[in-house]
């Protein structure tokens, strides 16, 4: 299969000698560190090999679990759902909730909020449909997801019994300790693990991830394969092979020249959670200490319509990173009108996908011309191996971005500022 390759040609001037060798040496330290993993914070390295075809056969049978429901609803909160719904919303049809029949259960999610409104409408959707859950946290009492399971557990014990809810519930958790961890052994629940080596936001081909895709009818084995290729590429320790020891180089120099914000432009509305994926995966590995890029992202086109002024005339601290794919799973052609009222026959007979490529050229030559550096990561097709890949490359960039940074890229001490203040006014026992 063709792979992930990168374009760095516009900056290509801000690369010096010092940068490439910090770079070389951060990954360099990232593998040194990987021996040991003294803090087990670098399981994610090895994912990609270490999943046995036993561990395949688990999750697939836990997915099975859920084959007469009309939906499975993912209850998580950052690294524990948003690989997994990127993946599915990339892979998936952009309108399987609309049809009127489903091959497979339909994944929702909860858990991600404290929204009243959204939580009430799902239970009202579920009331007279069929549902299990999956819970998935290390702890078992992250405040988001552990409202959400109390109340769409309550529901499912009222509609099934506590045995069958039971049979319908899977909890993914850390394999030997926490709340999930205990429920499940005094319920006999199906559990799988997170390893306790992997951060969540690093989770996404484990069981987080791989349970809602096997749902979903993703070829978990392929998304690995994509993975573990590009954990190839990512292990070698000769700057000019390694892409993404080269993409962080890149980013490292243009933060250095005075760049604070990285836009990352899709080019598909179906890499939208991927991108809100890369959001957390980016700003909790490198935003600390006061350093490090603010993470944003668009969809192109249609960002262009909103976002593209400023871009093009704004403040000039951003630069972009462009991830396109280059070919579509479907064919189109644009007709030919014999009155041209809409004047688009200058471009009859083009696929839309032709045409949006032309599009994003444009947009890069504009931006450009705008003093705004582009990086480009492309895809040959949205496919299970071509998002591993993509999934892969990512984790491996902010590792050893944060190490250029001279940070910690595998913790996240300023998330429980918020959490502290909160059990705090809510008057929670030791706060």
């Amino acid at each position: 299969m063709s792979d992930l390759y990168i374009n760095l040609q516009s900056i290509q001037a801000l690369y010096d000698a010092e940068i490439e060798r910090l770079a070389v040496q951060s990954g360099k330290t990232l593998l040194e560190r990987k021996k040991e993993d003294k803090n087990h914070v670098l399981g994610w390295v090895d994912t990609p090999i270490s999943m046995q075809e036993e561990d395949f056969l688990r999750i697939e049978r836990a997915a099975s679990t859920f084959s007469g429901c009309d939906f499975v609803i993912c209850i998580g909160i950052g690294g524990s759902y948003l690989g997994g719904r990127a993946v599915i919303q990339a892979l998936g049809h952009s309108f399987e909730s609309y049809r009127t029949t489903h091959k497979h259960p339909q994944v929702l999610f909860a858990g991600q909020n404290i929204c009243q409104d959204y939580l009430y409408e799902l239970m009202m959707l579920l009331q007279d449909r069929s549902f299990g859950i999956i819970h998935i946290s290390k702890s078992g009492t992250t405040t988001e997801p552990a409202i959400a399971f109390r109340f769409l557990r309550d529901l499912l014990i009222g509609k099934v019994g506590e045995k069958e809810a039971d049979r319908l519930t899977v909890v993914i958790t850390s394999p030997f300790s926490g709340a999930l961890r205990t429920l499940a052994n005094q319920k006999k629940l199906t559990a799988l693990d997170i390893p306790d080596n992997v951060g969540g936001r690093f989770s996404v081909l484990t069981a987080v991830g791989l349970l809602p895709m096997a749902i979903s009818r993703i070829d978990i084995r392929q998304l690995l394969n994509g993975a573990k290729r590009m954990r190839e590429q990512c292990l070698s320790v000769a700057f000019d092979k390694n892409p993404a020891m080269r993409f962080a180089a890149a980013r490292y120099a243009l933060y250095m020249s005075g760049k604070k914000i990285e836009i990352l432009a899709t080019s598909t509305p179906k890499l939208h959670f991927f991108s809100e994926w890369w959001k957390q995966l980016f700003a909790e590995s490198e935003g600390k200490q006061q350093r490090g890029l603010f993470p944003a992202a668009i969809t192109l086109t249609t960002d262009l319509h909103s976002m593209g002024q400023w871009i093009q005339q704004g403040e000039r601290s951003i630069f972009e990173t462009y991830v396109t794919v280059d070919k579509c799973r479907n064919n189109l052609t644009l007709p030919l009108y014999a009155e041209d009222t809409d004047q688009l026959n200058y471009i009859a007979g083009y696929s839309p996908n032709e045409i949006n490529r032309q599009a994003l050229i444009g947009s890069q030559m504009a931006h450009t011309e705008g003093e705004v550096p582009i990086l480009e990561v492309s895809v040959p097709e949205l496919n299970a191996y071509c998002m591993g890949q993509l999934l892969y490359f990512f984790e491996f960039v902010v590792a050893i971005g944060g190490l250029m940074l001279k940070v910690n890229p595998f913790d996240q001490p300023g998330v429980e500022a918020y959490k502290v203040n909160t059990f705090r006014l809510l008057k929670r026992p030791g706060y």
